[in-house]
């Protein structure tokens, strides 16, 4: 069985690479390793090679999501069992600084992913200055096929549903004990990143992040608040390049044996399993920002 374990990194695509990568050293606190002959930076987190890559581009947007597997199977079986489920995909080896091979593919929606098993582990450690994540936690985007990306994550590479926001409207999924890797907003009209979210450590952690924000002169756009479906709370703001980055603390912790979540003071119920929930924030918050719009 193929099984994805985590989001390894996202890769953009920039107008300003050099902005972007400002940004992410000096106000998130990532750390350089690589640069490459076509003009990518990669930036790590603090122990993989790259969390983050950012590419040249006539264009600003998101380009591909990599995904980490358990390493129980060989790239070639896991590209023989995607094979039987109709899904094509390139082997590539040696084709990006830091993995050694990975399997090039599309989800039904047209996002380019890349899976891969191992990663160098450069360790640059963890940046000294700046808000300096705990680590990159998920991706959400919008999806005109939601469910055949639903089932596309589930039935192929291993993800587990988790939570809902209105019965039509997102849809949750986790390949770890997070509440969520993924979260699939319907829209009719395009497919495209929702926001990109990295985890803080705690409330005093959210505190500082947003003193560095105002410090690199970068707005709040919503937030914090608690959500309801994975209970994190969260802050939004823009990159250089307008996509919405959250920060959060606090997300539910999902055990798949028992399918529910551990058990926190401010759950409504107990035991909270996966549901559908009614808005985005249990603590009633109206921001001018409507992250619904993004």
């Amino acid at each position: 069985m193929i099984k994805a374990i985590r989001l390894g990194f996202a890769e953009f695509a920039s107008k300003d690479v050099e902005k972007m990568a400002s940004y992410y050293t000096e106000a998130m606190g990532y750390k350089i390793t690589d640069r490459s002959e076509n003009g990518s930076v990669y930036l790590s987190n603090g122990l993989d090679h790259h969390n983050i890559v950012l590419t040249p581009s006539d264009y600003s947007g998101i380009l591909r999501y990599g995904y980490q597997l358990d390493n129980k199977l060989s790239l070639k079986e896991v590209q023989e069992q995607l094979k039987q489920k109709g899904i094509h995909s390139v082997l590539k080896a040696d084709a990006k600084p830091g993995i050694p091979e990975y399997l090039d593919l599309q989800d039904p929606d047209g996002n380019q992913v890349q899976l891969y098993a191992q990663m160098e582990l450069t360790a640059p450690g963890f940046g000294t200055s700046g808000i300096v994540p705990l680590k990159l936690g998920h991706i959400a985007f919008y999806a005109k096929k939601v469910k055949e990306c639903v089932s596309f994550y589930e039935e192929a590479l291993g993800f587990w549903f988790t939570d809902k926001i209105d019965e039509n409207f997102c849809h949750f999924m986790t390949c770890n004990t997070d509440h969520h890797v993924i979260n699939i907003v319907a829209s009719p009209h395009t497919s495209k990143m929702h926001h990109i979210a990295f985890q803080l450590k705690d409330a005093s952690h959210h505190y500082a992040s947003s003193d560095v924000l105002a410090r690199n002169d970068i707005p709040v756009l919503w937030g914090p608040s608690r959500h309801t479906a994975g209970h994190n709370i969260a802050t939004y703001h823009y990159d250089p390049d307008q996509n919405v980055v959250e920060l959060y603390t606090d997300m539910d912790v999902y055990l798949p044996e028992l399918g529910m979540f551990e058990p926190r003071p401010w759950h409504k119920y107990l035991p909270l399993k996966p549901r559908v929930w009614e808005g985005l924030s249990s603590w009633g918050t109206d921001f001018e920002f409507n992250l619904g719009d993004v």
